[in-house]
């Protein structure tokens, strides 16, 4: 795979498009990439490893960059297995080489790769330190729940490089072709973001350097426009939406919700508002989370289920909550053959959430959309404008 930064700094990561769920639970369909990178000057410094299931594959691609080399040090950003799992192969490759890392680092090392180094094979960073290669030089800023608590990313000020550990990441291979905003907006909001605040204290580190490049640990490095998804960073880790337009989330059983909930995007269409309509029993959570976090007003569609709430839609909000689902607009649309409870159940999940404004009315479906439940809906959809 060639992927270019610079004659000095190369890349060594590896696609994988055999893994259909990363961390076991966001579909990939077009795979996932592990990257990591060597810089190579008067001393070598690898910058992280990548995970077991392409173990054989990364260390050949280290091996080649070395060409006879030995590497100084091992320069753990991020202590999550994807990133760290062939940790200990290369420790017993290359004996000599001393890891950097934060105390949160060497910690964690302990847990997941039984590997307690002897403190000659150390060399422990705090904020702002710095670690000279011969011309490059590596500045670290900790990073802490970005998205785990011993994160932390390195500044290259020679080449002006930021490695950002999993910021900036991205699903994909790649070798895919396509747009980098949607599936980088699925894996930040999925994975990272909770963590807003943190990465607002993140950002704000990152405007004081100059940064010409940046090396994720997944997903394409960034060399063009990088304002741009700067900016991008900013607006999510800020929970404010991308674009005025409504979600329509809808979790059907019978078919008889989904064709309300379609009625209402016709009504928001004819009266020109940008909406999505996604149905929570075929698409992935985390495609309909991403879509949440993007418009500033929701209409949740569901069914009563046993009493409760239909499942696809439970979990759905569940999801939101987690990740701190803030600063919306929602609207509900229930259906009920004999006790309607879903809009009750819906607000309830979402009500200790910041900032979220409820839009009346509730529409109350009996079974299937009537004249009266229509009118309802022509009102909401109204009140959405």
């Amino acid at each position: 795979m060639d992927v270019k930064i610079s004659d000095s700094i190369k890349y060594i990561g590896c696609n994988d498009k055999t893994l259909d769920l990363f961390e076991s639970q966001y579909p990939v369909p077009n795979g996932v990439s592990y990257n990591s990178y060597v810089i190579l000057d008067e001393k070598i410094a690898v910058m992280d490893t990548a995970d077991p299931r392409v173990s054989d594959e990364w260390l050949a691609n280290l091996e080649k960059e070395l060409n006879g080399r030995t590497p100084d040090y091992l320069v753990v950003s991020h202590m999550e297995p994807d990133h760290s799992g062939t940790l200990r192969l290369f420790l017993e490759k290359y004996p000599d080489t001393v890891v950097v890392g934060n105390v949160k680092t060497f910690n964690m090392m302990c847990q997941f790769a039984d590997v307690c180094l002897f403190e000659n094979r150390k060399h422990v960073v705090a904020e702002g330190d710095e670690l000279s290669l011969g011309q490059h030089k590596l500045t670290f800023f900790m990073a802490p729940m970005v998205h785990w608590p011993e994160v932390m990313v390195e500044y290259e000020s020679t080449e002006k490089i930021l490695f950002t550990a999993d910021g900036f990441g991205k699903f994909g291979a790649l070798d895919v072709d396509e747009p980098w905003v949607d599936e980088a907006r699925r894996y930040y909001l999925n994975i990272v973001g909770k963590y807003g605040a943190s990465v607002q204290a993140l950002l704000k580190k990152a405007a004081t350097l100059d940064i010409q490049t940046i090396c994720p640990l997944h997903g394409p490095i960034l060399k063009e426009n990088i304002p741009y998804y700067i900016d991008l960073y900013n607006t999510w880790s800020s929970y404010k939406p991308e674009e005025k337009g409504v979600l329509i989330a809808c979790a059907s059983i019978h078919g008889n919700t989904k064709n309300a909930a379609l009625k209402l995007k016709e009504k928001l269409d004819a009266a020109g508002v940008k909406n999505m309509f996604i149905d929570l029993t075929r698409e992935s959570v985390s495609e309909a989370v991403a879509r949440a976090f993007y418009y500033d007003k929701m209409v949740c569609c569901a069914c009563t289920y046993d009493g409760g709430l239909f499942p696809p839609m439970e979990d759905f909000l569940h999801h939101l909550r987690a990740k701190a689902f803030q600063g919306r607009t929602v609207a509900f649309v229930e259906n009920g053959t004999w006790a309607p409870q879903a809009a009750k159940c819906m607000k309830a999940v979402l009500e200790p959430l910041k900032n979220i404004e409820f839009v009346e009315p509730v529409v109350t479906i009996k079974s299937t959309l009537s004249v009266e439940s229509e009118a309802q809906l022509t009102e909401l959809a109204a009140k959405l404008q």
